[in-house]
C-alpha cells in the first residue's frame, strides 16, 4: 500500500519526473523511486531496478532515471527497509544477510515492488522487465529461474550461482548479464556454468563480459568503499547500458 508520495522533477533532464514511493510489505516500511518522461502520455514498459547490496542509494535512483530517459518507467526498489543504505562493507553484508534469509521475504518484497509499478498509470503491466546491480543481479536472475512474469532481466556484474537452476522451460524473460572479466567476485567458471545452465533451460539467454571490468563496473563510487574487488570502469559502464537497452529495444519497441 503507498502511504506517501513526493513529486518532484530531476535537474539532469527537465523532462523526467520522479517520485518517492512509500509502502509496507509485513510490516516493514520500505522507500522506492520511481522516474518517467513526462513528455508522452503513452504507456511504457515498467523495469524494476534491484540496488546493490549497499542498499536503496543513489546508483539505483540513477538508473530508474536513465530508464526514464531511455522511454520507460524506472522504479529503484528497496529490499532492505527504509533508511538502509550501507556506506561500509559489513553493513552491506549485514543488510543483505537479513534480506536473504528467508528467501519468501526477498521474494515478497521484489511482488510488491512489482505492484507498485503495475499501479503506475504511466506503466503498460503487460510489459514489464527487470535489472539488478551486484546482489540486485542475483535478485532478478533468480525471479527468471523461478519463471516470473518478466519480458527481460538484465544483470550487471550481479551473481551468477548458489541457487537452485532453473528448470527447463521455467525461464520466460529474455536474460542479459554484463559481467567484468576480471571480476574476482564473479570468476569464469562461474559465468560458464550459468551459461550451461540457461542452455539447459531453453533460455534466451546474452553473457557479455567486459575485459579489465572489475566487480561494480557500472558504479561511479565503487572505488570509494576500500575493497580491491570494487573499480568503477566508465567504458564498460557505458557499453553495457547501451547493450541493455539495445535489447531492451527489441523485446519491448522503444518504450513510448
Amino acid at each position: 500500500m503507498v502511504l506517501g508520495l513526493a513529486l518532484a522533477a530531476t535537474p539532469a533532464a527537465a523532462e523526467v519526473k520522479t517520485k518517492v514511493v512509500d509502502y509496507t510489505v509485513d510490516g516493514v516500511a520500505l522507500q522506492g523511486l520511481i522516474a518517467w518522461d513526462d513528455a508522452t502520455t503513452a504507456k511504457r514498459p515498467g523495469i524494476v531496478v534491484v540496488h546493490e547490496w549497499w542498499g536503496h542509494n543513489e546508483h539505483a535512483r540513477a538508473s530508474a532515471r536513465r530508464l526514464a530517459e531511455a522511454g520507460y518507467v524506472g522504479f529503484a526498489l528497496d529490499m532492505y527497509g527504509k533508511g538502509k543504505i550501507a556506506k561500509h562493507p559489513d553493513d552491506a553484508m549485514k543488510f543483505m544477510t537479513e534480506a536473504t534469509r528467508d528467501p519468501a521475504v526477498l521474494n515478497a518484497r521484489f511482488e510488491a515492488a512489482l505492484a507498485e509499478l503495475k499501479k503506475d498509470p504511466h506503466v503498460d503491466p503487460a510489459r514489464l522487465g527487470a535489472i539488478g546491480y551486484c546482489f540486485g543481479g542475483s535478485v532478478v536472475l533468480s525471479q527468471a529461474r523461478m519463471g516470473k512474469d518478466l519480458k527481460a532481466v538484465a544483470s550487471f556484474h550481479g551473481g551468477l550461482g548458489g541457487l537452485a537452476p532453473a528448470k527447463p522451460g521455467t525461464v520466460k524473460a529474455r536474460v542479459l548479464v554484463y559481467t567484468g572479466a576480471a571480476d574476482p567476485m564473479i570468476p569464469a567458471d562461474q559465468v560458464e556454468s550459468f551459461r550451461k545452465e540457461m542452455e539447459a533451460a531453453g533460455a534466451n539467454v546474452e553473457i557479455v563480459s567486459y575485459p579489465g571490468a572489475r566487480h561494480g563496473f557500472t558504479n561511479p563510487a565503487a572505488g570509494s568503499f576500500g575493497m580491491d574487488a570494487l573499480a568503477y570502469d566508465a567504458e564498460a559502464d557505458k557499453a553495457s547500458w547501451a547493450a541493455m537497452i539495445g535489447r531492451f529495444r527489441q523485446v519491448f519497441g522503444r518504450g513510448e
